[in-house]
């Protein structure tokens, strides 16, 4: 297969992704291997961190439970409010747990003190279409029900995830927006997974090859979480990318790498919060591959990228938490 021409990958990123083991495409069979691997322990992710954790299981209505993890600084005020994180893993919608990329949102936790929360959603085959979303959502309503008992300021609440965790979160803001609560002062979408389509440029252009993520892993990733749904009935909660409207959201940062498969649907995702009157900050860093910089956080690149989101997280909650005290409006009015 002739491959298209396409960016390539940053010096130092592609030197350190030489030796790592990379798959073009994946199946039910390498799905199960990949998931028989081990992961890092709860504690060993921890170990060192000034953390209170504590385990909340939020009762689904089919049965199920959507089991929470709640981060809080060891060392926080519990009169003064805390602003709140509520993240969402990756893993293509059927791979990870709730553990997945936490060093992300804790060095949130460290930075303003944020009441970091992650999300147990249920993976892919297992169950497929909208059950995420609404395990998600479900998390949230929890959390914005106890936000008293959670030392949580309500408006002060950002929802983020990465690769499929950033898809579950722009989907869970569209949800929010039109169940009307609960409240999101903001989405932070890293290299988000949007849509189901695969029809994109960069979809096409990383492709045919191994990868860390492949229009052929996308493919099938997809397959798995539509669980043989028509295109014309997939909501836009789950492919956020089929959302007409994206008016009314919290503002958004969504950053990705000029050098992967969500490339373009993730400008483009922004572009259309823009064309609706919203505000986003989008950041296309160049020859970024998926999910780089939690793959080498110390690489130049990485550095840059994660410095600039947390500028940008800090920027938000400053902006909001001065709204609150001047008696300003919600929190999706904010901006950065």
């Amino acid at each position: 297969m002739s491959l298209l021409p396409r960016p390539a990958f940053d010096p130092e990123l592609h030197a350190l992704l030489a030796g790592m083991p990379l798959v073009e495409r994946m199946d039910e069979e390498i799905l199960a291997q990949v998931r028989a691997l081990p992961s890092p322990s709860a504690d060993s992710l921890l170990a060192g961190r000034r953390v209170v954790r504590r385990e909340v299981d939020v009762p689904a209505e089919d049965g199920a439970v959507v089991r929470l993890s709640v981060l809080s600084p060891a060392d926080r005020d519990p009169a003064v409010p805390a602003p709140c994180v509520y993240w969402m893993h990756g893993g293509g919608m059927v791979l990870g747990d709730r553990f997945g990329q936490i060093d992300i949102p804790l060095e949130w936790l460290e930075r303003f003190g944020a009441v970091v929360v992650t999300v147990e959603y249920r993976l892919a085959p297992e169950a497929t279409g909208t059950s995420a979303v609404e395990d998600c959502h479900r998390g949230l309503a929890w959390v914005a029900a106890h936000g008293e008992e959670l030392g949580v300021d309500p408006g002060r609440v950002v929802v983020a995830g990465i690769s499929a965790g950033g898809g579950l979160a722009a989907g869970l803001c569209l949800l929010a927006r039109d169940l009307g609560t609960p409240a999101i002062a903001a989405q932070l979408l890293i290299c988000p997974m949007l849509d189901h389509r695969n029809v994109t440029a960069s979809s096409r252009q990383y492709s045919g090859e191994p990868g860390v993520w492949t229009r052929e892993t996308n493919e099938f990733a997809w397959r798995t979480l539509l669980g043989g749904q028509a295109g014309g009935e997939v909501p836009p909660y789950v492919s956020p990318a089929l959302a007409v409207d994206l008016s009314g959201l919290p503002t958004a940062y969504v950053d990705t790498g000029s050098a992967e498969v969500f490339r373009d649907e993730d400008v483009a995702y922004a572009s259309g919060i823009w064309a609706a009157g919203g505000q986003a900050e989008l950041h296309v860093w160049a020859g970024g591959y998926h999910g780089f910089d939690a793959q080498f956080p110390q690489a130049e690149l990485s550095v840059t990228a994660r410095r600039t989101r947390t500028d940008w997280l800090g920027r938000v909650l400053r902006r909001t938490a001065d709204r609150e005290s001047a008696g300003g409006g919600g929190p999706a009015a904010v901006s950065a």
